[in-house]
């Protein structure tokens, strides 16, 4: 990977003034609401990286997630919920647009130098400005991807209110960042000058998210909180990491940049416990989503709000992370980049008091692109036309008579030499180098049959064959962008 570089004053100029004589112009001032009606506030809280199986309540046993489970005790758990992609920037897309990876702006980790990835063009029309313009105080608290610095992708042109966290997902490789951004203030952290680690981002963005909740507690709001845990690298504050050192044997050292010109720029710092690391940096997850939880109902709005808590693709190997060790991907072939369910399947619970009965599950086939339309009939604002997302708020008021089912779900990477997949009920279809070998033929399996995607049946069906074949040549619209024509390697 080339030498990363460091803003420059000038350049923060120059990149500023150019994008935002292109950005559209969108109101951004913070602002003060009052409640709108009893419309219920909206909080999302997105996992990065975390497999199906890590959490005690999808199979997880290894390590408990006690509040997380709680959540799921009180609320509904999907089974068979879809992330937007098996990276995360397309992904994010595809949760903010409503649209899949053959139609959402952003398809794939694009880098933008120095710092950030290629930007969501201005007018794109996100959750975030759909639900702002409903009367809502929108609010962003952790990893964004979608706009470098004060491109029209930034955060602040994309619906949000308030933003604080990492613009830049590459930078968000690292715990203890030299900066982070409030808005549109690059935010210097002293405390993680050289070596020095005393500014855990997590914690420093955790923070940030309550004061948001305790200003608005008395508006309509829409929280959403992409932590960037448990994405490598590993590494917890020693006071959490204490806990589990030496419970997770054997561990095998990881050897990463520890010093020089690349320090902190997006390569992954050694790691002697990666195991270990691992079940850490889950408990201080569990323990922000616990307290997010315990804050709600302190300000007294437990009852009129929204929690959904999901995962943005499969379980990450990256920085001395081993989903086999864990059991990451649950029952599912594949990890991140794979478009087997390993690599898309995530967890989805939903927490709505008096609305949503507790402790119960739903096998409902759903993605990422259904949460806008959701969201907007909630929220009694009108879905967008131009979606590729099915509202799931009847499967939500347990009332399966009223729920659309799709017709399909498509997926499509840039990477690795360039993938598809398709779900057509319990029909999964996914090809690999399709860049190499475009009219490669398919592997098929039955998911009612073989979740675990191990009997490739496609040579007894021809006929689901010859149909999903058709749907992955129609499913995705041009880009320019994000031709599907080459597979490049990009830092997410």
């Amino acid at each position: 990977m080339k030498r990363l570089l460091l803003f420059t004053p000038f350049l923060c100029f120059l990149i500023s003034v150019v994008s935002c004589s292109n950005k559209k112009e969108k109101d951004t001032d913070l602002i003060t609401v009052q409640k709108s009606s009893n419309k219920p506030n909206i909080i999302y809280i997105l996992a990065d990286d975390l497999g199906y199986g890590d959490l005690s309540s999808y199979g997880q046993e290894k390590f408990t997630t006690p509040n997380i489970d709680k959540l799921a005790s009180e609320g509904l758990v999907f089974t068979q919920h879809y992330a937007g992609n098996t990276v995360c920037a397309p992904s994010r897309s595809a949760l903010l647009t409503g649209m899949h990876t053959g139609h959402t702006p952003v398809r794939g980790n694009k880098e933008i130098q120095p710092e950030g990835q290629y930007p969501i063009p201005a007018d794109t029309y996100t959750m975030a400005e759909a639900l702002k313009k409903g009367g809502y105080v929108t609010g962003a608290f952790g990893k964004w991807g979608l706009g470098y610095p004060g491109s029209e992708g930034d955060p602040v042109y994309q619906g949000f209110d308030t933003f604080y966290g990492y613009n830049c997902q590459r930078l968000g490789h690292n715990y203890y960042p030299f900066h982070l951004w409030s808005n549109r203030d690059s935010i210097v952290l002293s405390g993680n000058k050289g070596h020095l680690k005393e500014q855990y981002a997590p914690n420093l963005i955790q923070e940030k998210a309550i004061e948001f909740l305790e200003k608005n507690k008395d508006t309509t709001f829409f929280l959403y909180v992409p932590t960037i845990i448990p994405h490598a690298e590993l590494v917890a504050p020693d006071s959490i990491m204490n806990k589990y050192k030496g419970k997770y044997l054997p561990e095998t050292k990881y050897e990463g940049v520890d010093g020089g010109p690349d320090y902190r720029l997006g390569f992954y710092e050694s790691q002697d416990e990666p195991h270990a690391a691992f079940a850490a940096m889950i408990d201080v997850m569990d323990t922000q989503v616990g307290e997010i939880m315990k804050k709600v109902k302190e300000l007294g709005i437990e009852d009129n709000t929204i929690l959904v808590f999901a995962s943005d693709n499969g379980p990450h190997t990256e920085g001395g992370a081993d989903p086999d060790y864990f059991k990451s991907s649950g029952p599912f072939k594949g990890t991140k980049r794979d478009l087997y369910e390993g690599g898309i399947r995530v967890p989805m619970i939903v927490k709505w008091p008096g609305k949503i009965k507790a402790g119960t599950k739903t096998d409902l086939v759903s993605a990422f692109w259904d949460v806008f339309p959701t969201f907007s009939e909630i929220a009694e604002i009108p879905v967008p036309d131009n979606l590729d997302g099915i509202s799931f708020l009847p499967t939500l008021l347990n009332k399966p008579e009223e729920q659309k089912q799709h017709e399909y779900l498509y997926w499509e990477f840039h990477e690795k030499g360039g993938r598809q997949a398709v779900r057509k009920g319990n029909w999964k279809a996914v090809k690999y180098n399709v860049l190499k070998h475009p009219n490669a033929p398919i592997e098929l399996y039955d998911l009612s049959k073989d979740e675990g995607e191990t009997n490739n049946i496609a040579s007894k069906h021809p006929e689901i064959v010859k149909e999903m074949e058709l749907i992955l040549k129609e499913a995705r619209t041009p880009s320019d962008v994000f031709t599907f024509s080459q597979s490049t390697f990009v830092a997410d």
